[in-house]
């Protein structure tokens, strides 16, 4: 008989001791992750150098092949936005906390979990391709954590003149000779050091409808986005081809093209703003 209970015993403490190993491998409930897929029409992008036999390749709705060595983008501004149409907002004052610089290369950076989220029912998803005006400047003390991230060696998602951040950093290959594709997108400044003044604002909001709503309290939802980077030049607002040169037609590399063709750029990737919200970007799925 004290046989027969022990077995009793040691049966409900096995059941006990794994329903509490269970519970500890459960996401925080009130953590919500953003997860970035990058890919060329649906394929996952892998990047590669000129003559990489294992890049991932994409030709353009002009015909153009190219593919990518680097691909990095600034991520900012996050809003939650209820069932009931109020917003939450992630951090948005706070690069440290709200902001991250996506990396192809780092798959650890695909995916950038919010903590703390108010448990409820969240219907839209939005957030910025880039900085608002605002907070686009190199402020070491008032964000030295990402300023440390924008500013390492394999990232650089600084401008070598110092007034802001990159918002977007490619750098690639073109048609069949391999010519250098290397398109940077940022807000751009006017007048002298010291005394600049906004230029032209290469910030977009980025607005995402969740077809499954994503419910944070009980679970910790994730919600997958697509970036298909086939945009870029085949997008809903602009067809462009790649050339070489020094006139102001000439856009593939970012010390020849003008303001004007990087925000045809600009607005491909992340919409311009007013009839297009949403780019390159789209929900793949949300997880609950």
């Amino acid at each position: 008989m004290n046989t027969f209970i022990n077995y009793i015993f040691l049966f409900i403490s096995i059941i006990f001791l794994f329903s509490c190993a269970k519970d500890d491998v459960v996401p925080a409930a009130n953590n919500l992750s953003l997860q970035f897929n990058n890919t060329f029409k649906g394929n996952v992008i892998v990047l590669g150098e000129a003559n990489s036999n294992i890049a991932s390749s994409n030709t353009s709705v002009s015909g153009q092949v190219h593919h990518f060595s680097e691909l990095k983008y600034v991520i900012s501004n996050i809003r939650l936005v209820r069932a009931d149409g109020s917003e939450y907002p992630y951090h948005m004052l706070n690069l440290d906390k709200g902001a991250t610089v996506i990396d192809q290369s780092k798959p650890q950076t695909l995916n950038f979990v919010l903590q703390d989220i108010p448990a409820g029912t969240y219907k839209t998803l939005k957030f910025g391709l880039g900085i608002k005006q605002e907070l686009n400047v190199l402020d070491q003390v008032k964000f030295p954590g990402f300023y440390a991230l924008a500013g390492a060696n394999d990232t650089k998602m600084m401008w070598e003149w110092g007034t802001g951040y990159r918002f977007t950093k490619i750098e690639g290959f073109y048609d069949t000779d391999h010519k250098t594709l290397s398109i940077h997108t940022g807000s751009t400044v006017a007048g002298k050091e010291g005394a600049y003044t906004q230029g032209v604002d290469a910030y977009r909001e980025i607005t995402l409808s969740l077809e499954t709503q994503a419910q944070v309290g009980k679970h910790a939802p994730v919600i997958r986005i697509q970036a298909d980077f086939d945009k870029m030049l085949s997008g809903k607002l602009h067809t462009i081809t790649l050339s070489t040169g020094n006139g102001n037609a000439d856009n593939a590399t970012p010390n020849i093209h003008t303001a004007v063709q990087m925000l045809r750029f600009v607005d491909n990737l992340a919409g311009n703003g007013s009839t297009d919200l949403s780019g390159m970007f789209s929900i793949s799925k949300v997880e609950n």
